[in-house]
């Protein structure tokens, strides 16, 4: 009889820590189960959203670019360092590739102050009365990213980070709206939530990253299958060396009408009087 009963006391601390006892929406190793695929994309849709609706944020402006692209002070920093680097191994290619790239970077650090002045013009248009409109939206990573939501902070305003989880774990940066931050598994929620209110798409230098959002918001526009915005490619000189679009429409792979999906701008007034005009249509 004492035999049965420590049996059954054992089977119960079984049960009790049986992984099926669990309840299923605490259970991350059910949850991370390949079959539910589906209601993890599902969690990644409501989340986001139902922090928007409660923030009332109607519509954003997003605004993508390079994480490499870091503030002027830093980008001398690193090519000081590239240089010193250098000095002591003086034909290393490697070193001397390194010393290249760190100036194209300083060349390009504007940029990062040029985002962070575009958004602090948009969100204290969109906010100003407390209303939550054009809100910033960006990555949620360092780079252009970061000078977007510091704009946004500069002037006491809300932004909102979609970051993303990288082999390379990419941290947030530490400007945006701290219940506005958001960390995806699924690029293509990500995506999604970047675009469902979008009322412009600002587009910084950037690289693979860059250039999969732009083309992503060019097919949908170009398909008819969102919300019609306007795409700024932000730095005609570095976007035109990239892509020879005119090229593409006399190739006749797009058409000359698709030309007009994007334009160019160089300072943040200009960006923002293109998406002013743009909505006053």
């Amino acid at each position: 009889m004492p035999d049965e009963e420590l049996q059954r006391a054992e089977n119960l601390e079984k049960i009790l820590h049986s992984p099926s006892y669990r309840v299923a929406y605490k259970d991350v190793d059910f949850l991370s189960d390949p079959g539910l695929r589906p209601v993890r994309m599902q969690l990644e849709l409501l989340k986001p959203e139902i922090a928007f609706e409660k923030h009332n944020i109607r519509s954003t402006i997003v605004v993508f670019g390079s994480t490499r692209i870091v503030e002027p002070p830093v980008a001398q920093r690193d090519l000081d360092l590239a240089r010193a680097r250098l000095a002591d191994t003086p034909n290393d290619r490697r070193r001397k590739r390194t010393v290249a790239r760190a100036e194209r970077i300083l060349a390009k650090s504007r940029y990062y102050d040029l985002a962070r002045q575009f958004a602090r013009i948009v969100s204290e248009y969109g906010q100003s009365r407390g209303d939550n409109e054009y809100v910033v939206v960006t990555g949620g990573g360092p780079g252009i990213m970061e000078g977007a939501n510091r704009g946004a902070y500069d002037v006491h305003a809300k932004s909102v980070g979609l970051n993303i989880r990288l082999p390379h774990e990419q941290a947030p940066n530490p400007y945006i709206t701290p219940d506005l931050c958001f960390q995806f598994h699924y690029f293509a929620m990500r995506k999604l939530h970047f675009l469902l209110r979008a009322k412009a798409l600002v587009v910084f230098p950037g690289g693979f990253g860059t250039l999969d959002e732009l083309f992503d918001a060019l097919t949908l526009r170009q398909t008819g299958r969102m919300q019609d915005i306007p795409i700024i490619m932000f730095g005609r000189e570095y976007w035109e060396r990239v892509m020879d679009f005119r090229f593409m429409a006399d190739e006749g792979t797009i058409g000359d009408e698709e030309l007009d999906l994007y334009r160019y701008a160089d300072t943040p007034e200009e960006a923002w009087e293109m998406i002013l005009r743009f909505h006053q249509r």
